[in-house]
């Protein structure tokens, strides 16, 4: 059973600091940003205004649709929950797919190349 009182592990200001960085990171801190954050989660002109200078972060529903748009949102919520190599699992799809682009690339650049 969980205690009725106690602390976050995470700040409030914490939280929105690091939602904050995260969505400046992505979207920039223009007009457009707060656009894409109203048209993503349905949010007024002022609460995405607030997401973005990290005054106040998003309740849970709107935290889900955040990451449902971003992989830099989901990466930085398993940052803050402490949950870091979990970040590093999302991240082995596009490491491999890299690996074996270059790895063509080195193949085609051998067979190129004339035998001494």
């Amino acid at each position: 059973m969980l205690p009725k009182k106690g602390s976050f592990f995470l700040g409030q200001d914490q939280y929105a600091k690091g939602i904050s960085l995260a969505l400046r990171a992505e979207l920039g801190s223009t007009h457009q940003a707060v656009k894409v954050l109203m048209r993503w989660t349905h949010v007024s002109e002022k609460t995405a205004k607030n997401w973005l200078a990290g005054k106040t972060g998003p309740r849970g529903e709107h935290l889900a649709a955040l990451i449902s748009h971003s992989e830099l949102m989901l990466n930085a919520y398993l940052v803050m929950a402490g949950r870091r190599p979990a970040t590093v699992l999302l991240a082995l799809p596009l490491l491999r797919n890299h690996l074996l682009e270059l790895a063509g690339e080195i193949d085609a650049c051998l067979a190129d190349t004339p035998n001494a």
